[in-house]
């Protein structure tokens, strides 16, 4: 099978001259040290390191995720056995293969270099509207407007429907917590949906079942990049004339049936976080088929502004706006999408090969649909097993994340019902590293250290 992802090289930074951080410091006794690989939601805390003469070495000069593993050399024995080396010495550690690091192609660098030429480093500039209009090109949606982060434009698009106090939304319970959040933040009510077993998104029968006369709107999520039963959701949304919002955060490169996602509710949301398919470092877009909301989010998220009256402010809103910085890497991410997602698309493949036989299922693509691969993830057969497993791939060097917990177990959304399905799935559900340049190399050694596990 044919691979073309690369290696990342992890260069090593040399702070064993830079006297005024350890003056008595050598370049033999110093840690390894390698910039921070943008392991990004896998909750980890840098380690502290030290130099030979004790000082800690001060944290924002970078940090390594580390495995236990430990690299005693034979020099460095001989060397502590002549009391060369100082007792802190920390022995070389290899580093973690992380969940997730951004595809960067040199290209952002070079637009964000242009912004700074410019002074153009605000919610201004030409990067913005270049962002915009190739995002709506890409996707294939008639109007759009960027954020900030993902999690803002979800609230963003709930308001510019005008939901409110009084009002029902059903979501599944199975996502990301932002998406439940929001529904609170605008006084409305979440109603938990549970999921299907062979997808993992949201069912639309159990929809159905939890319509009620103040239900208002409906809210999908294309978890981990797999599209939602657009067709039955669509259907049942014109049938009882609820409003449709996508949440996409996870599904940018997702179809449903050769469209893009997003395209099929009033209003949909994509997320450019750092872990995200493209990113902008923090960023995200509201997009519409009704130029008409996206006015509305647009005067929204720039604190309520009159465009006839300067500095006159008609109703009480917000400050989401993107930067023209964010949205320059953004535009540079967008020349990439199709290499990034093409790579993942390989990525799955292998996994999918080497994981096969295992007591487990890989989340993977459905009749119909285009998986987008955000998180390549599995599901144990065995919820005793999960997390074992990633305890041993941790100790192996390799970061996991476990699935979302469902929103209706969470304290502040907590409901006492059962949701069987998406309490099933977030038990015994696991997230492997899935970033565009994890090599086929290091996807046979996840794949090998599942297996002896599972065996």
């Amino acid at each position: 099978m044919a691979y073309a992802c690369g290696v990342l090289d992890m260069p090593r930074i040399n702070y064993g001259r830079t006297r005024s951080l350890a003056p008595t410091c050598t370049e033999a006794a110093l840690p390894l040290i390698v910039p921070h690989p943008v392991s990004l939601g896998s909750g980890w805390v840098p380690e502290q390191h030290i130099f030979s003469n004790g000082t800690p070495l001060p944290q924002h000069h970078g940090a390594i995720k580390t495995s236990t593993r430990f690299d005693y050399s034979s020099s460095h024995r001989a060397n502590r056995q002549k009391g060369r080396v100082h007792k802190h010495f920390q022995p070389k550690q290899q580093p973690m293969i992380p969940v997730y690091k951004p595809f960067l192609t040199g290209r952002e660098k070079e637009y964000v270099n242009r912004c700074l030429d410019s002074t153009w480093i605000s919610s201004k500039g030409d990067y913005i509207e270049r962002f915009e209009s190739g995002f709506i090109d890409y996707v294939g949606i008639a109007a759009a407007t960027t954020v900030c982060n993902g999690t803002v434009a979800l609230h963003l698009a709930l308001e510019a429907l005008g939901i409110g106090q009084g009002d029902e939304v059903i979501v599944p319970s199975l996502t990301y917590i932002a998406s439940v959040n929001t529904i609170l933040q605008t006084q409305a009510k979440p109603v938990f949906a549970d999921s299907r077993a062979d997808s993992w998104q949201v069912d639309p029968d159990d929809i159905r079942r939890k319509i009620t006369p103040r239900t208002r709107a409906v809210m999908v999520v294309h978890l981990y990049g797999l599209p939602c039963d657009m067709e039955s959701i669509v259907e049942l949304c014109r049938e009882h004339g609820l409003l449709l919002i996508e949440d996409c955060a996870e599904a940018f490169g997702t179809l449903y049936r050769d469209q893009h996602v997003g395209t099929f509710g009033d209003v949909a949301t994509f997320s450019f976080y750092g872990n995200k398919t493209i990113t902008t470092g923090e960023g995200g877009m509201v997009v519409s088929t009704d130029p008409r909301v996206i006015e509305k989010a647009i005067h929204l998220k720039t604190q309520g502004v009159s465009r006839s009256r300067e500095y006159w402010h008609d109703t009480l809103a917000y400050n989401y706006r993107m930067t023209n910085i964010c949205a320059a890497i953004g535009v540079a991410q967008l020349e990439a999408a199709e290499t990034i997602l093409a790579r993942k698309r390989e990525i799955a493949a292998c996994y999918r090969e080497r994981l096969r036989g295992l007591p487990l299922s890989f989340h993977d693509t459905l009749p119909g649909t285009r998986h987008s691969f955000w998180m390549c993830s599995i599901a144990l057969n065995d919820p005793l097993a999960r997390d074992p497993l990633r305890a041993h791939l941790r100790n192996a060097g390799i970061d996991t994340r476990p699935v979302f917990h469902p929103a209706h177990t969470m304290p502040h959304h907590a409901t006492g019902e059962s949701l069987p399905v998406a309490e099933s799935i977030s038990a015994r559900g696991i997230n492997l590293p899935s970033y565009p340049d994890l090599s086929e190399s290091e996807v046979e050694t996840i794949c090998a250290t599942i297996s002896r596990a599972l065996s």
